[in-house]
């Protein structure tokens, strides 16, 4: 009898939508269950981290983990799956990229604590508390994992064969790498399993964008009323289809919403945040130092816009936290 294949799912610093994205595959979902074993899945299934300690090294197939790493449970977690797999797929943005969770590392290090429990605008901690690794309770000693100075992406913890972009991924990309580990037709490893090509190549408003556009400001989305059937750029509300990788069917600009990068950056490009920088710059009409001033002041919030899912796997972040670990 041949020998199913071995997966297992798991999350560790997301929110949860990645999970979605599986449920979401129905009906493939359940063929996926009779073709394969799954060995571990906690979200879903009644097992324990002692269950993939058991399992020998290498025995998985395949473990899709989602999420970034932030807790030193997280990361001792992931080399488990390390060591017990064959492959890794780094499953959606924050395992991809680091994600929305990695936009704490413009805090580092002790600095984010103090910033989530002590100084953010929605906190009332007047005795100043802030999160223990260990604690003395009704004469227990109760131990919690500790935060680590930054938020990594997946691929800067342990090697990762495949990503699957998106935050969260299409339950189309998630059933194709599924369908292609279980046919054995996946890509060469290091794979980002979507489209090559920049966003605007498949947007549906593409043919609306002129040869060139030239913004005097730009807006954020409540600023205005735009016109849903014209390129956003055009109508100075920031998209970063340009410097987004596609795949992801369009589906924010299909809901009239402009692209927010989740996708991560085009093939070879290192930091998706500059990619971003340069093509807004290059839209930027201005005659004057002034001008240019006002127009980038219009961006009220250039790090959380241009690095909303890439700040870990970023150049800044390479830079500013490998000097100060």
């Amino acid at each position: 009898m041949k020998q199913k294949p071995k997966i297992a799912f798991c999350w560790l610093s997301s929110c949860g939508g990645c999970e979605e994205s599986i449920v979401d595959l129905s009906e493939t979902l359940l063929a996926a269950a009779e073709a394969a074993e799954i060995l571990f899945w906690p979200v879903a299934l009644d097992y324990r981290y002692e269950d993939l300690e058991k399992l020998e090294d290498q025995e998985l197939d395949a473990a899709f983990i989602n999420g970034s790493v932030r807790m030193d449970d997280q990361e001792e977690l992931a080399h488990l799956f390390r060591k017990k797999s064959k492959r890794i797929f780094a499953h959606g943005t924050c395992a991809h990229l680091g994600g929305v969770v990695g936009l704490a590392n413009l805090f580092p290090g002790k600095e984010g604590l103090n910033e989530a429990y002590l100084r953010a605008p929605t906190v009332s901690n007047p005795d100043s508390i802030l999160p223990k690794t260990r604690c003395e309770e009704g004469g227990e000693t109760l131990a919690l994992p500790g935060f680590h100075p930054a938020v990594k992406a997946l691929h800067q913890v342990i090697d990762v064969e495949y990503s699957i972009p998106g935050c969260p991924p299409t339950p189309e990309l998630v059933e194709e790498a599924i369908l292609g580990l279980l046919e054995k037709r996946l890509p060469s490893r290091g794979s980002v399993l979507a489209e090559k090509k920049a966003l605007c190549h498949t947007c549906p408003l593409n043919r609306t964008k002129p040869e060139r556009i030239q913004a005097q400001r730009f807006y954020r989305i409540y600023e205005k009323i735009w016109d849903p059937n014209r390129c956003f750029l055009d109508q100075g509300l920031i998209c970063l289809g340009p410097s987004t990788r596609g795949g992801c069917k369009a589906r924010c600009i299909q809901a009239n919403f402009p692209c927010r990068g989740c996708f991560g950056p085009l093939e070879k490009v290192r930091d998706q945040g500059a990619a971003t920088l340069s093509f807004l710059a290059s839209l930027m009409h201005a005659a004057t130092p002034e001008e240019i001033e006002m127009i980038a002041d219009s961006i009220p919030d250039p790090a959380g816009l241009f690095y909303r899912y890439s700040l870990p796997s970023s150049r800044i972040h390479q830079s500013r936290f490998e000097e100060n670990p």
